[in-house]
């Protein structure tokens, strides 16, 4: 029964921080917002870890007590969203919380070569930004984290693309990839082969132009040969 109840709540941790149960979006206190993140993002923990990863300026005893009381407003506020052990805390395991469903599915898609990530997907991995406008060191650690995930998966998109002969999909993919990381080579790469490969030289040229140009501005560096050599035949040097 409880974890059917718990299957009522959704905690949404992409785009912005919201709660939902059912249909219905709930408010949350700051200091609560952040123990169900650290929990839904980190999964089971000792009591005395949460405590002193989310009120790391306060006192053990300080620390411990900011936590039991949070844990009573939740649990109150909150029923059957989580789920208490004498020294841990998570989320129950019928809560759907949206990032861990992206990571899975991911994860689940890289270990499998032949299997293709849906383009249904690309939406969800070129804004998903995890909850931005927060700033906690645990945060970051975990924002870092799932963009580097965001990465490979958009990568092996545009890869698939190229190997199936659909360089239009290969082009979003590799944008997407380069407008969450700029100076990433890799996607850029990718970029002006998907180009190249639909024929479209000068896209190829002003792609690697582009990036070119930003790498030495703001790096002092050029790109790498492989990448400079793709474009050599049309690229004036």
């Amino acid at each position: 029964m409880t974890v059917a109840l718990a299957q009522d709540w959704h905690l949404s941790l992409l785009g912005a921080w919201r709660l939902r149960r059912g249909s219905n979006t709930v408010t949350v206190a700051s200091r609560e917002q952040r123990l169900i993140a650290c929990v839904g993002l980190l999964g089971c923990r000792h009591r005395s870890f949460l405590a002193g990863l989310l009120w790391p300026k306060s006192s053990e005893t300080q620390a411990a007590g900011n936590l039991r009381t949070t844990v009573w407003c939740i649990s109150h506020a909150f029923p059957h969203l989580l789920r208490t052990g004498p020294d841990t805390l998570e989320l129950h395991e019928g809560v759907r919380v949206d990032v861990t469903a992206l990571q899975h599915h991911v994860a689940t898609l890289q270990s499998q070569p032949e299997a293709r990530i849906p383009d249904s997907y690309l939406d969800d991995l070129s804004r998903a930004d995890l909850l931005p406008g927060w700033y906690d060191d645990w945060v970051v650690f975990e924002q870092e984290r799932l963009r580097q995930l965001r990465l490979s998966a958009l990568e092996l998109m545009a890869r698939q693309h190229l190997a199936a002969g659909e360089p239009g999909g290969a082009v979003i993919a590799a944008l997407s990839a380069a407008s969450i990381e700029p100076l990433r080579e890799s996607a850029h790469l990718l970029l002006v082969q998907a180009h190249l490969a639909a024929g479209n030289r000068a896209a190829a040229v002003r792609a690697y132009t582009m990036f070119a140009s930003r790498l030495e501005g703001e790096l002092g560096v050029l790109p790498s040969s492989q990448l400079s050599e793709l474009v050599s035949a049309f690229h004036p040097h």
